[in-house]
């Protein structure tokens, strides 16, 4: 079988465990349209390729997904390379988002949070560090979540053992979201 053949055989395989995710999904869009039209703030955190999952989610909210709407406070915590390598140097590399999170977070902010192996230490704190600040928290995570299972509000688990996959889910659902959310963001336009 050729690998193009191979993994989308591995994509079906996986599509179907991602409707059991149905009502995470909802919660996951009705949070973060309750919260950006309550005024708040949508903050996402990543690593590697979850880093750029984190940024194209907050684009979608700043700029916009499908249609023309007013932009939405939506900030990738990933993208900041001065407070990364700073607070990388002067605190640790595992606290590289729970520090923004605690400077820029407020109640009734949301976090999105990415990690495929849900085994990374900045997420796993930067989860705890929205709970202690009362911010709704979404975990996109992977296999079997890790040890990031069990702290955020809503998870959102991909449950298979392949990076690529797994990230392919992530971004089904996102895209979901995303499109959930603008519904409601038009019709507050209106």
């Amino acid at each position: 079988m050729s690998f193009l053949m191979q993994n989308i055989e591995d994509l079906k395989a996986m599509l179907p465990q991602l409707q059991t995710l149905e009502p995470q999904v909802d919660a996951a869009a009705a949070a973060i349209a309750g919260s950006l039209l309550a005024g708040g703030k949508l903050l996402a955190a990543g690593n590697g390729g979850s880093a750029a999952d984190a940024s194209h989610l907050t684009t979608e909210f700043v700029c916009r997904y499908h249609k023309n709407r007013k932009p939405y406070a939506a900030l990738s915590l990933a993208t900041h390379g001065g407070d990364l390598t700073a607070i990388g140097n002067d605190y640790a590399f595992d606290d590289i988002f729970s520090r923004q999170v605690e400077a820029f977070g407020r109640k009734g902010d949301v976090l999105t949070a990415f990690t495929t192996s849900g085994q990374s230490e900045n997420i796993r704190r930067a989860l705890i560090a929205a709970s202690e600040s009362g911010l709704t928290s979404i975990a996109f995570l992977g296999k079997d979540g890790g040890r990031c299972a069990g702290l955020a509000d809503i998870e959102l688990i991909v449950s298979s053992t392949i990076t690529a996959r797994i990230q392919e889910g992530h971004k089904l659902l996102l895209h979901t979201i995303c499109e959930m959310v603008e519904v409601d963001l038009q019709k507050a336009d209106k």
